[in-house]
């Protein structure tokens, strides 16, 4: 997979707007009501990597877990992070 542009990725970055743009990585923390929540959206994240083939980054911190997307053969950012990203925010709406 290619890796985007600057332009290709502030126009990724604008369809996915609760993320933002750490060196060559996209990240985002999400809050929870207590450690079972969050682990049950870690678990989530976990089979929707798997299936892409594409693994995030994962900082657990109780009721706090910050995901962070780069494609690493890439170089950078690629497609596969902002499609992981839109499921992972998807999520949040199940």
């Amino acid at each position: 997979m290619q890796k985007l542009t600057a332009a290709e990725t502030r126009a990724a970055l604008a369809a996915v707007p609760a993320w933002s743009l750490s060196g060559k990585a996209i990240v985002r923390t999400y809050a929870f009501k207590d450690f079972p929540a969050a682990m049950k959206f870690v678990n989530a994240v976990a089979g929707l990597a798997e299936q892409a083939g594409h693994h995030p980054d994962i900082d657990i911190r109780w009721n706090r877990v910050t995901l962070a997307l780069t494609t690493h053969d890439a170089g950078g950012l690629t497609e596969k992070d902002f499609a992981l990203a839109r499921k992972c925010d998807a999520l949040l709406l199940q």
